[in-house]
Parts: C-alpha cells; structure tokens; sequence
C-alpha cells in the first residue's frame, strides 16, 4: 500500500490541480508538450462542497463529482472499511465512501464523530460524545477517508473507535473548517506539535509538499514521549529526503532511549529560537500550533472554547504576535 503521502505525489504527477476556499494552485509545471490527459480539478468551499471535473481534448469540462459526501449540517454513518495498527496504542481507521468519491475536505479542516448508535457513547449528562478528527488521507483521494487515532484511557471516543470492528460504522459530519491555507501565502512556516495532535499538520504541509510550485520552507518540531509514540515518522522522513530545501523535522523525547540523537526534554524556547524563524519577519511567517492542551498553553496560551483565545506563553514572549501563530 502506498503511503499517503506517496498517493498525494501520485496524483500530483498526473497533473491533479487543486482548488479550496481562497486558494488555487497546480501541483506540478504544465508540460510543453501535447497532452491527451485529463486536467483534473477540484473545488471545495467552506461547507466542503465541491467538485471534481476536468477539461477533454475539445476543452469543454465534465463534471465527475459533484460535492463531498459528508455533510457539513448532518451526521451521516460511514462504513469501517480497514483496520491498519500503527503502534501499541494507535490504529489507522479507513472509512468508504460511497461511489469511490473524494471526500474533498478543504486544508486545513476537520471532521467531528459521534457512535452510530446514541446509546453507546455517551456523556455523565446522557448526551452524545462528540469528538473532533483531522483525517491523514488527502482530501483528492478516492473512495476512503482515513483517520490515525490514539486510544487513551480516559478517552471514552477513543476507546469506542479502538472498539469497533470491519463493517461496523462511525458517524461522522463535516468538514469544520480551521484555517484557510493559501500556497506561499508565507516564507516560513513552523508546525510545532506533540503526540497525536501532529494530524493538523501533517494535513497542512503534505497538501503544501505536493505542489510542485510550493516555495514556502517547513520547519517541524515533534515531541512525544517515547521514540515507539512518534506518529507518521516515516512519513515525516520521507518527505525530509524528497524536499530537502523544504522540509526539516526535528523530534524532541521526553523519555529517549539510549542512543537518542535527537532533542530530549520539550519543546522550551531555546529550541524555538533555534530552530523556527524570528518573528521579525512578520507577515512572512507562520506558526501553527497543535498538541495536548497543556502544551498548546506553555507555547502560545490557553485556547478559548474553539475560539483562538488570548496569545502567551513562549512564542509571546519571543514577540511573536496573534497575526502569527494559529492554535489547532
């Protein structure tokens, strides 16, 4: 099975062209020579509603999809197709969908989850649990949606999807919009995350990588635990030896094993001022933050609600302004 990102580059390689809200872009320079092949297109707005169509050799447009199939207003239940183990605590849960369609989330969004049946997962009030997800496939691939899932053990949402088995179904609505990424909008851009909230992430920078016109430079600081919690790492390491110039990573352990080369502790401002751009720079960098709310606090200041919330922490401190940091 390809990776991911790997199906992203496929994709790009047959002259896939993208556009999201506020954005349009082609994956790759168009080719001097003559060409039969389709030029694919996609749309997808806020509310996640798209298309795909392309332009035949007479250059009139066929519509081939004509909106995502999940729905921003309604819960719709969505068939487990695969189960794919990640590492002692964390599974890939592939989803169908129907018609072999795309599920054309815009970058960066969400989707939120809830059991398919209202009596298995609830709150101490009786209400649904209702949990959010960014899922890892690109929004251009067909037929699947797939979401990269830690169980924790006080996760009550996390231990229902652990428990579901092939052909069961989860319910699922969206996409949530988050933010709305434009190719080279900035020079720099840092992705600072820990634990399972690399998923905004990941989102954003393959969806970036994958335009072959892309000449923003990405900067990620990953800390976990463990070396065995680093999620996507191959990934991530596969991505570095593609766009050298383009993409770096660092890994950051608060418990290494012996032989670690990378960084140990957390992410402190030392590591920041080393390795992501000053913001000096201004408008011309970005940071993202994603990862255990006590985290996403120490950095960049407590999230109000889904609201962004007030700027502090380490990145304030370093004079880094609203403008420049987004909390996932």
């Amino acid at each position: 099975m390809l990776s991911f990102a790997a199906t992203a580059r496929q994709l790009g390689r047959t002259q896939l062209i993208r556009t999201a809200t506020r954005r349009s872009y082609a994956t790759e320079t168009a080719s001097k020579k003559p060409s039969n092949l389709p030029l694919y297109l996609m749309g997808a707005g806020v509310a996640g509603l798209g298309g795909y169509f392309y332009l035949n050799s007479t250059g009139k447009s066929v519509i081939t999809q004509e909106k995502s199939p999940l729905d921003p207003e309604n819960f719709k239940d969505f068939r487990l197709k695969k189960i794919i183990p990640y590492n002692h605590n964390t599974s890939e849960f592939i989803f169908e969908l129907p018609n072999n369609e795309a599920s054309l989330l815009p970058v960066a969004s969400c989707i939120v989850v809830k059991a398919s049946d209202p009596e298995a997962l609830k709150d101490e009030k009786g209400k649904p649990i209702i949990r959010p997800y960014t899922p890892i496939s690109p929004s251009e691939h067909k037929g699947e949606l797939t979401l990269l899932i830690k169980k924790y053990d006080n996760g009550n949402a996390s231990k229902h999807i652990h428990g579901l088995k092939e052909g069961d179904t989860l319910s699922i609505k969206g996409p949530i919009p988050k933010f709305p990424y434009k190719v080279n909008e900035f020079e720099e851009v840092a992705l600072i995350g820990g634990g399972s909230g690399i998923t905004p992430l990941y989102q954003i920078v393959t969806h970036a990588l994958s335009n072959g016109s892309n000449r923003t430079k990405f900067t990620l600081l990953f800390s976990n635990v463990t070396e065995a919690d680093i999620l996507l790492k191959s990934d991530f390491e596969a991505l570095k030896k593609k766009y050298p110039t383009k993409f770096d990573v660092v890994y950051v352990l608060d418990k290494p094993p012996a032989g670690w080369t990378g960084l140990s502790g957390y992410i402190s401002k030392e590591v920041i001022q080393q390795h992501v751009a000053p913001a000096s720079l201004n408008e011309k960098v970005k940071v993202f933050v994603c990862g255990p709310p006590g985290q996403v606090a120490a950095l960049a200041g407590k999230k109000a609600g889904m609201k962004q919330g007030e700027l502090g922490g380490i990145l304030k401190e370093l004079g880094y302004t609203e403008d420049q940091v987004y909390k996932f």
